[in-house]
């Protein structure tokens, strides 16, 4: 054949050459498409050169004659295509060449000696010899001549010329091998990507750590700490190299403080651990799935997410991209380019590989600069190498075999002589063992078995022994031959041995597989090949040993260190030689083998959202290798070069292969692909995805799944996945297989299929794993560690497959998640509970994965005990109900009872609870409690425990609901409680299962069923008004032209039509449901025009829910009512509170509920109260929310007054469309006329609404993912032909307004066809002028973009700049929180809903927004001016879409929540006196919305009711009677408990009925009302301040424990933000007390920053800090009047000084003079050598004032007039003293007192005054008057520039003796700020009765409420007298 062929070739050839065509210009070879980066180096591969005959073919054929005959066109072919490149090899060899050429000819940096693997012929090197031996031919080839560094001049680079913090790294290397110093520059000294190649051997680790030790001195602070705030990522290509790296790492920087951590399949970890680390050395496929399974990478997409703090990629051994797992490699590059490029986060890729041909190939995809490519060629090889290539001629197999192991026994002898070690490398575990026995039985038959043997090594003893251990029998018969087996079948211990033995020096000769080659370091003098056939379980045959195995076996020659040379042999059969040869020497280029995975790696990218459409895809592809080989190997991906002409970038064929791959997973169900070729994930491409399970798997799962399976039939369907498809059955397994699977011990499943299938040997393997047992087969047990490595992850995708199907899947899914356990935790579930303490816990950090490896030690229960529970049936629930003597009956002994006892107890259990409430009809709301029932056991348990919740019907098996529990340790001693809403189908079946099932123990499951079939459902009233077709009223029908002039339109719109004449010609109440944007304020205003026209001295009451929302009407009536209608304003929030003066005179007050609650509380004594005749209620629909019951409390008692008083108060209620509008109605005292309940679809701009749910599971991924659809949103929906419309998006927090903004930037950025600066309509000039108005960094950033953000944490400034911007329509999109929605009516064409949850710092979890809320968001779509339609996208999480797909449309039914703040409302009625009797008690909750709400849904309100079977209207009717009694009573019993309240017996009236107990009111319920604050605050008050004086630190304490800061938010990540933020507070938390994550630890932080004035570390806290402040003044004032009841002057003292402190922000402990602006340490020292030490000694010297005010130095004289002005107007008091002693009772005419009460009705009563020394008779009634004036004229407001609220000042007077710490008596004085105007404070008191001579001394204390420093004291001494 070989001669015929030969004859062919050359015939061809002739033909060719008569026809040739003219030669081509070698211009035009070049120009095919435009070449990656790189140095400019001509590569030309085979496939190259024939590519470039088959284009000279095209066109030499197009001048041919077309008769040429078939067989010479064949002919030209096979001379254009076969020119054979052996034979060019053979004459290339006699030619040796000597000459080279210079590097710099190719490039900066390649160094190599001769042109190989450039494209030119073969040369093989000087000094070849091919030598033809008996049966095979031998070819050797010298090692390269050694690199000289003197000819080159390689500047060495000496270790201590690093910075001496780097010299560490290096410690005992004096300086830098030759290819470290020539790259030193480049890793060291710049950040550019880099690319190295050079042999093995030559040092690249320490290239690396060059490079990683750039990137720390980067982030190394002054005093050479490191900060976390970066991470690098070494990806070597073996798990075994990981730990290597890892070690040699942490050695050379630990030092430095820096961590190291592998993470492979084996070691995982923690989120703690991964926050920690510093450089993570890893596999890529680790790699790959940390990036997938966030949206940007490392578990949450935060901002200091793993993807975004990654700044260096080191990719070990890069050239494996042309192995099967190089597909991966290009996936993660891939991935970080493109990451790169959207984020602007610079990341340094650094490529670390062996010598390759086509290095500029992988340079162009790692985006390598041409100065940093370095290519070292072999003779760079630290250690020469001499190779020789062995070809062996014998045709029989046998023959041949026997010939490779004489040779190879030859080849191993010959260096064993010379006293060298050597590993033979073969391909086949089995084969180990066979080669050494072989070897050694040829050793026996030529009798020189002695050579080998160890026993002369001085320490064979020790060894024999250790290797005696070894259960591997085949282990311990080599090595006493004085050989060693290793492959990674064999156990890890084994393993390791045998290296250590090797290492030793003990073994003489290795054999082993190429695993150790790439796994561990393990040199040797020589290495042999021995055969080059592979089986490839693929494709089940054989194939070649791949040229990257060869070259890395090679790189194990020779020890560095120990041998001058290393000796490589490869022994093959003699048609190969010339292949590896060739590929040896002159070096194939490397492939991309992208193609074959690009379906599994397309699929990850589409499922984390950075891939949505073809375009992108294609666009995706620009970033693998496999785009650059198009351009090298064109021919070989089907490319001709018409296609580069018409296509210069391919992009119609990247889109082609595309498209095959993603057409594959749409008909896989991967993802779903649209008429316009938009790409979206569906459930089963993210599970796919997330748990990296090849797509066919995972569609074969998807059919497999069904309901009902069997065991065997989930085992035989895991069996099938494409990850097994390798596995084969061999023939000697088979009688071991079929032994384990008949014992029912080991399989007590049966196994389909049978042994000789694939999958039934998986299903064995798998049930012998959990069954613990042993498996002889050594192939078998690798199998099964196979196995094992994919059993938990495709069993935990089987179980989420079912999660996301939902129907009829919920014994499916409880049946796969035991599976999942089972694996995890190695038991059967059919074994006892107690079994997980017979074997180590899961939950410590395991550094080993599921091997058959005897795991770590460490179980504590003895299986015996355990049998014997599982033999007498006693299971763990039986166990709980038993005693400690059953116990010891069942196992013994105590101990052993005991035991059981103690880890019965820390098994999980929970105890469930659920109450259920419907909602409306269709829909009910299921609270599920969950109390922990367990001893928490960190080492079994870990920080927390999860569990999978959910709702399954049973009859369907449906899951209507599930979500992830996490149980965190903290929260052991409290109760869980998950809230969520599920619909109700009719007909309803008979219960509902919730199932709460552990996701970590095997068969810990709770369940808890109800049912619904009996539930009193609420009825479905929606009586909507319908809008009827009127003709618009022109505003003149008003017939006042002071009111039309308000207005700019001419006619009302349609609602406002309707209603126009029940507002403005009627008094009746009015309830205006309709929804936002429909005009609604103008019909509340036109019944206001109604009370100024028939009532004009009545007031407007306008109460808001919101402060934002109040200020809003005050900005828009301040300039319509007040400064066109000349009505007055007033608005009374909590940020101002006017006086009584300005309330009298207001016509309208604007004012939040709990404001106006507070004022009306005390309406008796406040006329402007009783002169209401309107109340108008802005968004009456949150009265179902947390502010509701103020809101039902505040109308309840207005409608009371107006029944007590007889006059009208009319009520206005504007909602939205609401579903029970008739209840508030009747509420509300609406009849038939006043009633307006528009339907939600009435909109003014019709809306169309779209819903999109995301499955992911954790809440700040899944807002990452959300980014990018909102950038889509936007482009689809408010990106018009008529340019782009405003953009709204609303987001959860304050810092996801940021993410947001940033993410959009990013991808408007790296999208080549996006116009960056699209939203942004500022002219350069107005950018700059915006920028220069904002302080916050993220949003100058952003607002050039045209994207504002707006949130509260933002100064009031930044927020003004964006509002105006955004209504100017100069920037197009607006980023804000919720409250936005509510606050500042800013419409828009699109607006968006980022998430439905919020982070609640009380219950420490994301929980709904109100539907309120985000109906008021979408109410913000569409503006009426511009728009004829309006969008709206709501993004929710994916369980959660039904529910608001329902309520979007359907209006909400307002439920009330009165009940559960009913206590404090009670308490202010009974103070105000309004309730005296239970009776009026029960009879004003008659008056509430609650009650009407009660009535018409009662099974959402009382459990019991929701219980009642078939219930008669009677029955209902003494359920709720028998409610309101047990409400009313717990009510009562609180306040009784609380001391607010005292029950007072009843008199018997003439009748003889005794009437019911009186409520009377104490005084801590009369303080609890005053102040507005709930009976718990003040009963904790009473109990701490009723102790001994308490200190200042301590008050502060007390303030900041008191439950009324319980809402203080604290979101998410604060608690790290607090501990910081305490190091650096002066006052210690007490953390027995508080955790850092606690609201009252947060205050107590904040209130010492207010006062030692430190910097608050962020924005947020600014905020915070103004609600603490706001709300400690009302509960220090609290707290005075409850220390003063228990006579407390210690704490009464501190109290008041802390509230001036909080006032003037400073403390105890400091000079009051820093209370002076402009006052600095220096002022104080001249202060001081003035005399001047305090603030009154500087006051009062108001004549030299001024000379001394200059003599300080002040700063400017603005400074000096401020401080001037500040002194004068601060107040001077003056004090004078009367006693007097008073006349007995009824002695002569009393006296009005002066400034008493009203028209001075107290009299007071006489007595003589007393002088100085002060006598008084014994046991007689004394009046102490303290008369106090001012001496100067005051300012009216006190200074407090830190303190948020403006405020006037009074004066507290105290009576008490201090040396007993006993106050007497305090009163609160205000003095008028004139000056020398007297007020006089009157105390009485008595004097001792004791004998006469005593003498007593009191103290009078004059303490200001808000200045620091001006208090004064006056000490009286008085004796008693003889009268």
């Amino acid at each position: 054949i070989l001669e015929e062929w030969g004859e062919l070739k050359k015939k061809a050839a002739e033909i060719a050459s008569s026809g040739k065509p003219p030669p081509q210009q070698p211009s035009q070879q070049r120009s095919r498409g435009p070449v990656a980066v790189g140095p400019s180096i001509v590569v030309n591969s085979e496939s190259e050169k024939r590519g470039a005959k088959q284009r000279k073919k095209d066109a030499a054929k197009a001048g041919r004659e077309v008769e040429q005959s078939a067989q010479a066109v064949a002919m030209t072919l096979l001379a254009t295509i076969t020119e054979d490149q052996e034979d060019e090899d053979m004459k290339a060899a006699a030619k040796p060449t000597s000459q080279k050429p210079s590097a710099g000819a190719v490039g900066p940096n390649v160094h190599q000696a001769h042109f190989a693997g450039m494209g030119l012929k073969l040369v093989l090197p000087e000094g070849t010899q091919r030598k033809m031996m008996k049966g095979y031919e031998r070819v050797d080839v010298p090692a390269s001549a050694p690199f000289d560094p003197n000819k080159t001049n390689v500047k060495y680079t000496y270790i201590s010329e690093l910075p001496k913090w780097a010299q560490v790294a290096f410690k005992g290397t004096e300086k830098l091998n030759t290819i470290q110093s020539i790259v030193y520059n480049a890793a060291f000294g710049r950040s550019q990507n880099l690319l190295i190649c050079a042999p093995t051997g030559a040092g690249k680790t320490n290239i690396a750590l060059l490079c990683i030790l750039r990137l720390i001195g980067q982030h190394m602070d002054a005093a050479g700490g490191i900060g976390r705030d970066f991470k690098v990522i070494y990806m070597a290509p073996m798990k075994a190299l990981v730990g290597e790296i890892a070690e040699k790492f942490q050695q050379r920087l630990g030092p430095l403080g820096v961590m190291v951590a592998e993470l492979t399949g084996d070691m995982s970890l923690t989120k703690k651990e991964l926050e920690q680390v510093h450089v993570i050395v890893t596999v890529p496929e680790k790699w790959d799935v940390m990036t997938r399974n966030s949206s940007t990478g490392g578990g949450a997409a935060t901002d200091d997410s793993l993807q975004k703090l990654v700044q260096l990629i080191i990719i070990d051994e890069i050239h494996l991209l042309n192995d099967d797992r190089g597909a991966i490699i290009e996936t993660v590059v891939a991935r970080s380019l493109r990451y790169q490029e959207t984020s602007g986060q610079p990341v340094r890729l650094v490529g670390l590989s062996a010598t390759l041909p086509n290095y500029a190939d992988v340079a162009s995809f790692m985006r390598v600069e041409g100065e940093n490519l370095f290519y070292f060629d072999s003779s760079y090889r630290p250690i020469p190498l001499d190779t020789t290539f062995i070809g062996i001629t014998e045709a029989n197999p046998m023959k041949l075999h026997a010939k490779l192991n004489e040779v190879a026994y030859d080849l191993v002898s010959e260096k064993v002589r010379q006293g060298h070690q050597v590993m033979v490398f073969v391909h086949a575990r089995g084969d180990t063992y066979k080669t050494a026995s072989t070897m050694m039985s040829i050793a026996q038959e030529r009798n020189e078995q002695g050579m080998f043997d160890a026993k002369q090594h001085p320490e064979y003893g020790w060894w024999k022994k250790e290797i005696e251990k070894s259960r591997n029998k085949q282990v311990t018969d080599l090595f006493q031959l004085g050989f060693g087996m290793h492959h990674a079948g064999m156990l890890r211990g084994d393993r390791t041995l045998t290296e250590k033995a090797f290492l030793a020096g003990v073994t003489r000769v290795l054999c082993c597989t190429a695993t150790l080659a790439w796994g561990v370091n393990l040199p040797a003098r020589a290495v042999v090949i021995k055969g080059t056939n592979i089986f490839d379980s693929a494709s089940g045959g054989y194939k070649d040993l791949g040229i990257l195995d060869v070259q890395q076996i090679f790189g194990r020659a020779g020890r560095p260190g120990f041998d001058n040379k290393g000796d490589a042999t490869l022994i093959t059969a003699h048609d190969k030689l010339n292949s590896y040869l060739r590929l040896l020497l002159h070096q194939m280029p490397i492939e991309s083998k992208f193609l074959e995975n690009m379906a599994n790696s397309l699929n990850a990218e589409i499922a984390m959202g950075n891939i949505s459409s073809e375009k992108d895809a294609a666009d995706w592809m620009r970033y693998t290798y496999l785009f650059v080989r198009f351009y090298r190997t064109p021919q070989k991906y089907g490319i001709t070069s018409e296609e580069f002409q018409t296509d210069p970038t391919l992009e119609r064929k990247r889109r082609e292969f595309v498209n095959d791959a993603a057409q594959k997973l749409n008909n896989a169900r991967l993802i779903r692909i649209d008429n316009n070729k938009n790409y979206n994930a569906t459930d089963l491409g993210r599970v796919a995805a997330r748990f990296y399970v090849d797509w066919e798997t995972a569609e074969h799962f998807r059919e497999g799944t069904v309901k009902g399976m069997s065991d065997e039939r989930i085992l035989a369907l895991f069996g099938k996945a494409n990850e097994f498809s390798q596995l084969k059955v061999r023939d000697d397994e088979i009688a071991e297989l079929e032994a384990l699977a008949f014992d029912k011990e080991v399989c007590p499943i049966k196994v389909m299929g049978g042994v000789e299938n694939t999958y039934g040997k998986v299903a064995i393997l798998l049930q012998v794993y959990l069954s613990r047992r042993f498996i002889e087969t050594f192939s078998l047990v690798s199998d099964c560690n196979y196995v094992l490595q994919n059993a938990s992850r495709l069993f935990r995708a089987l179980f989420e497959i079912t999660m996301t199907r939902v129907t009829s899947m919920s014994e499916m899914s409880d049946r796969l998640l035991e599976w999942c356990k089972m694996i995890d935790r190695r038991q059967w579930q059919s074994q006892h509970t107690l079994r997980h303490f017979c074997h180590p816990p899961t939950t410590m950090s395991v550094k080993k994965g599921i091997t058959l490896d005897e795991g770590p030690k460490g179980g504590v229960l003895k299986d015996t005990i355990v049998k014997k529970l599982e033999d007498a049936g006693f299971d763990y629930w039986r166990i709980q109900t038993m005693s400690q003597q059953e116990l010891t009956g069942l196992v013994g002994n105590k101990a052993n009872a005991d035991a059981v006892w103690k880890y019965n107890r820390r098994v999980p259990n929970l105890i469930l609870d659920a109450k259920i409430q419907p909602i409306t009809s269709t829909i009910m709301r299921i609270t599920l409690i969950l109390k922990p029932d367990f001893d928490w056991s960190d080492r079994w348990s870990g920080p927390s425990e999860p569990f999978y919740v959910w709702v399954e019907n049973p009859e369907s098996q449906d899951i209507l609901h599930s979500e992830y529990y996490i149980l965190h340790k903290r929260n052991v001693g409290d109760n869980g409680q998950l809230s969520f809403a599920i619909p109700l189908t009719e007909p309803r079946p008979p219960q509902y299962i919730i199932s709460v099932v552990s996701d970590r123990w095997v068969g810990v499951k709770f369940t808890h069923e109800f049912s619904v079939s009996h539930l009193l459902l609420p009825d479905r009233q929606q009586a909507h008004t319908t809008l009827l077709d009127l003709t618009p009223i022109p505003v003149t029908s008003l017939h006042n032209p002071n009111f039309q002039r308000l207005y700019k339109f001419t006619h009302f719109n349609a609602i406002q039509t309707q209603c126009f004449h029940t507002c403005y010609h009627t008094d009746y109440n009015v309830l205006m449901g309709a929804p936002t944007g429909s005009g609604k304020t103008i019909v509340s205003e036109l019944t206001m025009f109604r009370l100024f026209n028939n009532k004009p001295h009545e007031k407007v009451i306008y109460i808001a829910p919101l402060k934002a929302l109040a200020r809003e009407r005050m900005e828009d009536w301040e300039e319509r009512m007040q400064r066109q209608l000349g009505k007055t304003i007033v608005e009374l929030t909590g940020d101002f509170t006017p006086d009584v003066d300005a309330l009298e005179r207001a016509d309208i007050v604007v004012t939040t509920p709990e404001k106006w609650d507070g004022i009306s509380r005390h309406w008796q004594h406040r006329a402007y109260v009783r002169q209401v005749g309107l109340i108008i209620i802005d968004e009456i629909h949150l009265l179902g929310q947390d502010r509701g019951p103020v809101l039902e409390v505040i109308v309840s008692r207005m409608r009371y007054i107006s029944c007590n008083l007889d006059k009208q108060i009319r009520f206005v209620g504007l909602s939205t469309a609401l579903a029970n509008a008739h209840d508030i109605a009747d509420w509300l005292g609406i009849g038939v006329v006043g009633l307006f309940n528009f339907k939600p679809s009435v909109r003014p701009v019709p809306m169309t609404a779209h819903i999109q749910g995301y499955p992911e599971k954790h809440f700040v991924p899944r807002m990452a993912q959300m980014n990018k659809p909102c950038f889509h949103a936007i482009k689809n929906h408010a990106v018009k032909e008529d340019g782009v419309k405003p953009s709204l998006i609303f987001v959860s927090s304050r810092r996801q307004t940021r993410l947001t903004a940033l993410d959009i930037v990013a991808f408007m950025s790296s999208d080549p066809d996006e116009d960056p600066k699209q939203f942004c309509k500022l002219e350069p000039h107005e950018l700059e002028y915006a920028q220069r108005r904002v302080t916050d960094a993220s949003l100058k950033e952003t607002l050039a973009y045209g994207i504002g953000i707006h949130h509260a944490g933002l100064p009031e400034r930044d927020r003004k700049v964006v509002e105006e911007l955004f209504v100017e329509a100069k920037i197009l999109v607006l980023i804000s929180t919720s409250t936005l929605a509510w606050g500042v009516n800013f419409p828009a064409h699109l607006v968006i809903i980022k998430g439905t949850e919020y982070y609640d710092g009380q219950l420490k979890r994301y929980v709904d927004f109100p539907i309120t809320d985000v109906l008021q968001m979408m109410g913000r779509a569409g503006r009426p001016q511009f728009d004829s339609e309006a969008r709206a996208v709501v993004m929710v999480h994916e369980p959660k879409k039904n529910f608001y797909r329902r309520f979007i449309y359907e209006p909400f039914p307002v439920e009330s929540s009165l009940h559960e703040q009913l206590t404090d409302h009670l308490n202010a009625e009974i103070v105000a006196r309004t309730i005296k009797t239970r009776e009026e008690a029960i009879d004003y909750v008659t008056w509430t919305y609650f009650f009407r709400r009660l009535t018409a849904n009662p099974a959402y309100y009382d459990q019991q009711a929701a219980l009642l079977e078939q219930p008669s209207f009677e029955k209902q009717r003494d359920m709720l009677a028998n409610y309101i009694e047990r409400l009313m009573n717990k009510c009562l019993d609180e306040l009784i408990r609380s001391g607010c309240l005292e029950l007072k017996e009843g008199v018997a009236t003439q009748q003889g009925d005794i009437p019911s107990a009186a409520l009377e009111p104490t005084k801590l319920g009369r303080v609890a009302s005053l102040y507005y604050l709930g009976h718990r605050t003040v009963a904790q008050f009473q109990r701490t301040l009723s102790r001994e004086g308490l200190g200042f630190v301590e008050l502060m304490r007390v303030l900041c424990e008191c439950p009324e800061y319980d809402e203080l938010p604290v979101r998410h990540n604060e608690d790290k933000l607090n501990a910081e933020f305490a190091e650096h507070c002066p006052l210690e938390v007490d953390l027995a007390i508080q955790a850092y994550d606690s609201p009252h630890t947060k205050a107590f932080l904040l209130l010492q920053a207010h006062m030692w004035g430190l910097a608050l570390p962020i924005n947020d806290y600014k905020t915070d800090l103004t609600t603490v402040l706001g709300r400690s003044v009302p509960l220090i004032q609290a707290m005075v009047d409850i220390a003063a009841e228990e006579a407390q002057l210690r704490s009464t003292l501190n109290l008041i000084m802390l509230l001036q402190c909080l006032h003037q922000t400073t403390h105890p402990w400091r000079s009051s003079l820093t209370c002076v602006p402009h006052f600095s340490d220096k002022t104080l020292k001249i202060l001081k050598g003035m005399g001047i030490e305090c603030l009154p000694e500087l006051i009062e010297r108001s004549q030299t004032l001024q000379r001394d005010l200059q003599k300080l130095g002040l700063p400017s004289s603005e400074a000096y007039k401020e401080v001037l002005q500040l002194l004068q107007g601060m107040p001077r008091l003056r004090l004078r003293i009367e006693l007097r002693v008073l006349d007995a009772e009824g002695g002569g005419d009393d006296e009005p007192a002066e400034g008493a009460g009203e028209g001075g009705k107290e009299k007071r009563r006489k007595g003589r005054l007393v002088s100085e020394p002060y006598q008084v008779p014994p046991d007689s009634e004394l009046e102490l008057t303290v008369v106090m004036s001012y001496d100067n004229m005051p300012m009216k407001f006190v200074h407090a520039p830190r303190f948020p609220k403006k405020k006037t000042f009074s004066w507290w007077c105290i009576l008490g003796d201090t040396e007993v710490d006993e106050l007497v008596s305090i009163k609160k004085a205000i003095l008028p700020t004139r000056a020398r105007v007297e007020r006089r404070v009157h105390f009485q008191f008595c004097s001792p009765a004791e004998e006469v001579g005593e003498t007593f001394t009191l103290s009078v204390l004059v303490m200001s409420d808000s200045w620091f420093g001006l208090d004064q004291q006056l000490d009286l001494s008085i004796t008693t007298a003889a009268a």
